[in-house]
């Protein structure tokens, strides 16, 4: 019973005691949420605090960028009113000139019109002195000024000419290579197409292939016109280009002498016939080199000498042309006393821009001037192939006589192939050019229309007219026709005196 009691004693102290602790416990709690609600509250005036700071810069610079906007708007208000003020000053003194001119205006007027009265009294005045009309005095002092010009500026130029024929030797030179006796080789005539020969017609047929397949190939690897017609044993090949069109003959003789005829076998014989062409090209280069006897010429040189064997000028093949004129170049240097290695190679090579590229533009003797300068031959050279056509002017003699050797070698009868219509029209176009100028009595084509040859009538023309005759001539020519190379204008005043001894 006893230990019941002591236990429940003990029972209840340590409730008592639990219970305690809870309320010290709830105390504490009690008290540290204060403190937080204290902190919570400084936290919150310092935030509030911040905030207004912040609210006030901002105020402040708004007030002070708005102070600067009305600082520059102001100044812009000024400005403008300044430039009111100088727009009227300007537009007042605007005003006051053109018051100023319209009144210098009138009196300019006024003062016109006086003029204009005197003019017309003198004029009037003249005429009844005179007894001519205006235009009748006009007309008649533009022609004795006309005339008395044309005479003297006659004089001046024969004066010029004759002071410079006495003093240029090149002019000479020039005059004395005129005088070597024209040459005559055989030339071929121009022709755009090339007729192969076949054995017979079903030929044709293996040529053309199904459905044409063969024709369009070869065609199309060649860049001729293939021309299968009814002309018996023979098919014609159609094209500008004379090197495409020998690669094209060769390239079906092959096929014909092999009788294999399909698109894999024209194009190994289309290869095998431009290696040919290639060949041949440099073969006809060497030999050229060779025939003239120029050395030290740049492959490419050679290789496009060789391909001007397939071109023609007027009917005249222009590596045969080019071959002439450079024996004719050597044959002019040595008598001449002239650089004769330089007048050989600058004539063997003053062609080779006809077979440049189609792509280069340019005349020819600029293109060969060119692709002699990229072969890197001598200046002097070079200028005497650039003016064999007088342009630019020719300034050594070397290239005076390459140009006097063109037009030899393409002057000389034979040379150049023409219809005979053709040479007949000329011929009488350069006559009836001639017989229209005053004085003329005869006048005649000569030389296969390189010359024309002038007869005046002494009587109505002297030495000054005809001079004027032989220039006017000329320029009525070059204006009016077309021709290869040069035509020379001759005019002859012949004076006799006849006397009888009795």
């Amino acid at each position: 019973m006893g230990g019941i009691i002591v236990g429940s004693a003990v029972v209840a102290y340590f409730l008592q005691r639990n219970v305690k602790t809870a309320e010290g416990a709830l105390h504490e709690a009690e008290r540290e949420r204060d403190l937080a609600q204290k902190d919570l509250e400084a936290e919150r005036q310092q935030v509030q605090l911040k905030v207004a700071d912040e609210v006030l810069r901002i105020r402040e610079e708004m007030e002070q960028e708005q102070k600067r906007d009305r600082a520059e708007m102001h100044r812009l208000e000024n400005r403008l009113v300044q430039k009111d003020e100088t727009l009227d000053r300007k537009l007042e003194q605007v005003s006051r000139r053109e018051r100023e001119l319209d009144g210098i205006e009138r009196e300019v007027e006024r003062k016109g019109q006086d003029v204009q009265v005197l003019i017309e009294r003198q004029q009037q005045e003249l005429q009844r002195i005179s007894s001519l009309t205006l235009e009748q005095a006009k007309e008649e002092l533009l022609e004795q000024v006309r005339n008395q010009s044309r005479l003297d500026v006659a004089r001046a130029a024969r004066a010029i000419e004759e002071e410079a024929l006495e003093r240029a030797d090149a002019e000479a030179r020039r005059i004395v290579t005129l005088a070597v006796q024209r040459i005559s080789v055989d030339q071929t005539m121009e022709s755009t197409v090339s007729v192969v020969p076949i054995t017979s017609d079903e030929i044709k047929g293996r040529i053309i292939g199904r459905e044409g397949r063969n024709i369009r190939t070869f065609e199309t690897l060649t860049g001729v016109d293939l021309i299968i017609d009814d002309t018996p044993e023979a098919v014609v090949i159609s094209g500008f280009d004379p090197v495409r069109r020998e690669v094209a003959r060769l390239a079906l003789q092959n096929l014909i002498d092999d009788g294999r005829i399909h698109p894999s076998r024209i194009e190994e014989s289309v290869e095998r016939a431009q290696q040919e062409v290639d060949r041949q090209v440099k073969l006809a280069g060497e030999r050229a080199v060779m025939a003239t006897g120029v050395t030290g010429l740049h492959p490419e040189l050679v290789r496009m000498l060789g391909r001007l064997r397939y071109r023609t000028s007027f009917g005249q093949n222009t590596l045969d042309h080019s071959i002439e004129v450079c024996h004719l170049a050597r044959m002019m240097a040595e008598e001449l006393g002239a650089n004769i290695e330089f007048a050989k190679r600058a004539a063997l090579l003053h062609d080779i821009g006809k077979c440049a590229e189609s792509e280069n533009e340019g005349a020819h003797h600029q293109l060969s001037a060119e692709i002699a300068k990229r072969c890197r031959e001598h200046p002097d050279v070079l200028h005497a192939i650039a003016a064999h056509h007088g342009d630019p002017h020719p300034e050594t003699v070397e290239a005076v006589i390459v140009q006097a050797a063109d037009a030899i070698s393409a002057a000389r009868p034979g040379a150049r192939r023409e219809s005979l219509e053709n040479y007949i029209k000329r011929l009488q176009k350069l006559e009836e050019i001639a017989v229209k100028q005053p004085g003329v009595e005869r006048c005649f084509a000569i030389q296969a229309g390189r010359e024309i040859r002038i007869m005046v009538k002494p009587d109505q023309v002297d030495d000054q007219q005809a001079y004027l005759i032989a220039k006017e001539v000329a320029h009525e020519i070059e204006e009016h026709m077309q021709y290869p190379g040069q035509i020379k204008v001759t005019v002859i005043r012949e004076t006799r005196q006849v006397e009888y001894a009795k």
